[in-house]
């Protein structure tokens, strides 16, 4: 037990960080749940640099609370994260969605976008979308999902939804079959059909380019939504439907 050295974890770095019966991670316990005792000696852990996002925006963060939220920030290598000398950097991340995991990494919580006035729920959504991708990566799970269910809840009360230049990350950066792919391709497939929106298949244009898993997920998302209703056999239309001329053009053909 303890550390390899003083720049680098081992991987069961520290006791408190398990229950008495073997190796079981404790982070399903809410941080705000914990003893006053195992909380302080979490927060007593040397610190570490946490730079996110291209401005390298800077946290000074405790070791021994990151670690016991998720192995991610254990090892000496996580992905797009970098950690050497007690300096992690997630440069492709977004700083305000960070600021929501540090929320949470010290009191077990985020806030709720119903609690927020309305010109800000749109902006605490995007955030919460963008936490979403963030939690995704780092296996943090319960904190994923209490994120996903904010972003649909300020896409409800601010009466806005992602646009192609929200969907495309989060295809970038998500696996096949992840929630929130279902989540914005069921928004985009039902913007597509609304004859309300000034929504169509080419607003999203730079979605079906970047991903045939977005077209593919838009396509079943239709076919769910608008029942067991098949379209016309156009093999058995008649007439110059087809055929490339104007409209009012007299037809030779037939």
């Amino acid at each position: 037990m303890g550390y390899h050295s003083s720049d680098s974890w081992h991987a069961y770095f520290q006791d408190f960080a398990y229950t008495n019966q073997g190796r079981t991670r404790m982070a399903n316990i809410n941080i705000a749940d914990l003893p006053a005792k195992t909380f302080a000696e979490l927060i007593c852990s040397p610190i570490m640099d946490v730079y996110v996002g291209e401005s390298r925006r800077h946290w000074c963060l405790h070791r021994d609370l990151l670690g016991y939220h998720t192995p991610f920030f254990q090892g000496q290598s996580h992905l797009d994260g970098k950690q050497k000398f007690g300096k992690i950097e997630l440069l492709e991340d977004d700083p305000h969605a960070f600021e929501l995991l540090v929320k949470w990494l010290y009191q077990g919580k985020i806030d709720d976008v119903s609690d927020l006035p309305m010109e800000k729920k749109w902006d605490y959504a995007d955030a919460c979308q963008k936490l979403y991708v963030l939690c995704d990566k780092i296996k943090m799970p319960q904190l994923k999902n209490i994120a996903i269910d904010q972003f649909r809840k300020g896409c409800h009360e601010a009466g806005l939804v992602p646009g192609p230049e929200e969907i495309k990350p989060i295809y970038d950066t998500t696996p096949p079959r992840s929630p929130i792919r279902k989540l914005v391709s069921q928004i985009a497939a039902r913007q597509i059909m609304d004859p309300d929106s000034e929504s169509d298949a080419g607003t999203y244009r730079m979605c079906f380019e970047g991903s045939a898993d977005f077209a593919i997920d838009v396509i079943d998302a239709i076919r769910q939504g608008s029942g067991p209703k098949l379209f016309q056999d156009p093999t058995e239309e008649t007439g110059c439907f087809y055929h490339e001329h104007g409209a009012s053009q007299l037809c030779k053909v037939g």
